[in-house]
């Protein structure tokens, strides 16, 4: 084909489909290609939104158990406070990218409703529990504390274990129903719930197993001994495995508008 040809058939095509059409394509392709984040982008996301996590948590922890004067109420008002604005911001910021699950329990219901894949939910709670260990000693150091600790904390027994599916179960359904009702509210209801369940839960809610496992290297406000952990995490993904299913029921629209 000759230049001259080639300039034809150009101006022709320009001509049929008009430059103001295929700019609107080329845009299209393009916002198409920059909405959709990489899996690397996504799991820098969950390591960096769980660090920040844990190193709200642990970190207004020590504070707070430095500044309260060995009263533990006001302790648990300012931890609680700033673990709730915490979250909201996180949210926020990694919600686009990830989803901001940042906690494995929220990765699992989500691979239940097949809207992440078993790959990616495997990469995703990888990037959870190291980026919740990496929080905490980001907290430590902060501090200048040791950067890894042996908590002591003892957090036991039935009522603890069913604080801990409450918590969880309560977390998924609040999510669950923002999605379905209202997504934009999804990190200011999250916030508002966690602040609440810090308070009506003996557990005070960690609902969150890489928290879990997090806290158990660090012996401060926050920490959990770390034989006490892997109950805590076993309910809390058990609770995920009937939140679930709930959820759906409960939300799933009837046509027939039946009983």
């Amino acid at each position: 084909m000759t230049a001259a040809s080639l300039a034809r058939a150009v101006g022709r095509f320009l001509a049929r489909e008009g430059i103001g059409e295929i700019e609107r394509r080329f845009r299209k392709r393009l916002r198409a290609r920059s909405a959709t984040p990489s899996r690397a982008q996504r799991l820098v996301a969950e390591f960096l939104g769980t660090a920040g996590l844990l190193a709200v948590i642990i970190g207004s922890g020590i504070m707070a158990d430095t500044l309260s004067g060995g009263n533990d109420g006001v302790a648990l008002i300012g931890c609680v406070a700033a673990i709730a604005a915490g979250l909201i911001v996180l949210i926020w910021i990694f919600g686009p990218v990830s989803g901001c699950h940042i906690n494995p329990a929220v990765t699992l219901a989500f691979r239940l409703r097949g809207e992440i894949g078993t790959k990616d939910a495997s990469l995703y709670w990888l990037a959870q529990f190291t980026g919740g260990v990496s929080g905490a000693i980001a907290a430590h150091a902060m501090f200048e504390q040791p950067l890894l600790q042996w908590a002591t904390t003892v957090r036991t027994g039935p009522g603890q274990w069913l604080s801990e599916m409450v918590a969880t179960f309560g977390l998924l359904l609040v999510i669950f129903a923002c999605i379905r009702v209202r997504k934009e509210a999804v990190g200011v209801a999250v916030g508002l719930y966690i602040f609440a369940a810090c308070w009506f839960t003996a557990s005070t809610s960690f609902a969150n197993p890489a928290v879990t496992l997090a806290r158990s290297f660090s012996d401060t406000f926050c920490g959990i001994r770390p034989a006490d952990a892997p109950a805590f995490i076993a309910v809390e993904l058990f609770a995920a495995l009937i939140a679930t299913p709930f959820a759906a029921w409960l939300y799933r629209s009837d046509p027939s508008g039946g009983d």
